[in-house]
């Protein structure tokens, strides 16, 4: 599988029943759900550009800090923490390949503040019945790639994103029922320790 393709953009770079014709969520209260979520833990399903099918485990500890854990046989780890990415090879002795946080898509959801309606940063909004979909990219630098986060309302849940890289592929993450506010250690985002672990 390839994971770069899962959380970076240049280089690269979160159903329930809903009733029908609901409203579009407003991207304020979007913008306050991120804002909220201070730590989740959450079991994803990620679907990659070739096809190809993962499974893993996802926690976020905003801001800036998330951990991929994918579940074996592929076993590889991908961490956001301290303005990187890293990207571990469970196949490899070679040090993480690491990337400026700020350069990919996902740091859209780890901003410390999360902004929506900022200018130029919503490129779509769109409802579909089931869902309200908000395509979202850096205004600065639209070129890191795109991100389409999907929600379902009453109460906002984030359930599943799209991440569109520089070359046009997509990969998407769905994600299960999100466990929020648990204490999560410091250590299990830094890539500093989990390279010292695997060496």
């Amino acid at each position: 599988m390839n994971i770069k393709s899962a959380v970076l953009a240049p280089i690269l770079i979160l159903s329930l029943a809903f009733p029908a014709l609901a409203d579009k969520i407003p991207l304020k209260a979007l913008s306050a759900y991120l804002n909220s979520l201070s730590t989740a833990e959450v079991e994803f399903t990620q679907i990659n550009a070739d096809g190809s099918i993962a499974t893993g485990k996802l926690f976020i500890k905003r801001p800036g800090r998330a951990r991929f854990e994918y579940a074996p046989p592929d076993k590889s780890l991908v961490l956001a923490g301290g303005g990187q990415v890293a990207i571990f090879d469970a196949k490899s002795n070679q040090p993480p390949e690491q990337y400026p946080l700020k350069r990919t898509p996902l740091n859209l959801i780890l901003a410390e503040n999360i902004d929506l309606a900022r200018a130029k940063m919503v490129v779509g909004h769109t409802e579909d019945g089931t869902s309200t979909r908000v395509k979202a990219q850096d205004p600065d630098h639209p070129e890191y790639g795109s991100i389409e986060l999907v929600f379902t309302a009453a109460p906002t849940e984030l359930r599943q994103w799209v991440i569109t890289d520089d070359a046009g592929n997509q990969t998407t993450v769905i994600l299960g029922d999100m466990k929020k506010g648990a204490k999560l250690p410091a250590s299990l985002f830094s890539i500093t320790i989990e390279a010292d672990k695997r060496k």
